[in-house]
């Protein structure tokens, strides 16, 4: 239906003005069945004087599909997941799909409405960035709504039967990479910040996997004072972590961040306290998001290929809408060790 005069405009008035029956009218809109030329001129006619336009909406559920998409992440305001954001919505779009955002908040109650698929139809597929839900909580609740998780909480059961797509990069490879860095600039004592105290699989716990085996690639050892627990990957709790450390920092000559979040609030409290970096301490992080191109000094980060990881959630929605049982796959995509000047010897 449609606007007109301050009134909608349906099918059937389009059917009565044309004098034709709303079957035939419908065929016209869809371009199905048979229809004398004639009488699809006076129908497009009529809908073109009245204003009607189709229910698209309705027409494509009637098809199957709504070409939408919804992407359920955190925090929307949050650098990495906004930048994520854009690059879902490129990739929906180069296909002929629709982005919705959902922010989750960390809710376990909202991660799971997410998991079920939310409960409507008017979505194709969710891409789903989970804090609070297990891999295997997830495909124990999961509708048939096609679902890819993204990010790096980890399956500790590695032998279970899975369920669900997962794309992310290889985050313990990547946290040995941006340690052994630090190492190979003559730094022997270091320090992780972003340990999370809930999960074996969350995704501190595989950053900091990365920071053993580097350390034990090297033939050193770990002083586990220094493996530092965060509640959250944010500013404030990077800054506190480092004011909490103050009275021993000169104890450490590096320090890897689990994101650049976490690390821009330590570089602002060690600035703040007198602290040079990378002279008395080398700080990297991680994401690559914008504003550590732009802090002072500019941060070396761990850079995930976020186009690699939104195209190839977007492609394996549409994989498991042209086949439903298709196969789940872990999908790994890129990252760069991008290294700047506050890790620079």
């Amino acid at each position: 239906m449609s606007e007109r005069a301050g009134r909608r405009v349906g099918i059937k008035e389009v059917a009565a003005a044309a004098g034709v029956s709303w079957k035939t009218v419908s065929n016209v809109v869809n371009d199905t069945g048979r229809v004398g030329e004639a009488t699809r001129e006076r129908v497009e006619a009529v809908i073109a004087e009245l204003g009607y336009r189709p229910n698209l909406a309705g027409r494509q559920l009637r098809r199957g599909r709504t070409n939408t998409l919804a992407l359920a992440v955190p925090w929307v305001h949050a650098p990495y997941f906004s930048v994520l954001a854009h690059e879902v919505i490129d990739a929906g779009s180069a296909r002929g799909y629709r982005v919705l955002i959902e922010e989750t908040r960390s809710s376990r109650d909202i991660e799971l409405e997410v998991a079920r698929g939310f409960d409507v139809q008017a979505i194709d597929g969710i891409i789903f960035s989970p804090l609070e839900l297990a891999p295997a909580e997830i495909d124990a609740v999961r509708g048939t709504v096609p679902l890819v998780l993204l990010g790096e909480r980890a399956d500790p059961d590695q032998s279970r039967e899975r369920r669900t797509d997962h794309v992310s990069i290889d985050n313990v490879s990547a946290a040995a990479q941006v340690t052994t860095h630090l190492l190979e600039t003559g730094r022997r004592r270091l320090a992780f910040l972003g340990a999370e105290p809930r999960g074996a699989g969350r995704t501190g716990a595989q950053r900091v996997q990365g920071f053993l085996d580097a350390h034990a690639a090297a033939g050193l050892d770990v002083d586990e004072r220094w493996v530092l627990q965060v509640a959250q990957f944010s500013r404030p709790a990077g800054a506190a972590a480092v004011e909490s450390v103050l009275p021993r920092i000169d104890q450490i000559d590096g320090l890897v961040c689990a994101n650049d979040e976490l690390a821009l609030g330590a570089l602002h409290a060690l600035r703040l306290n007198g602290v040079r970096v990378p002279a008395d301490l080398a700080v990297t992080g991680w994401d690559n998001i914008e504003d550590g191109r732009f802090s002072n000094p500019s941060l070396t980060t761990v850079a995930p290929d976020l186009r690699a990881i939104a195209e190839t959630a977007v492609d394996r929605i549409i994989t498991q809408l042209a086949d439903p049982a298709v196969e789940p796959v872990d999908a790994l995509v890129p990252h760069r060790l991008l290294a700047r000047e506050s890790s620079r010897s």
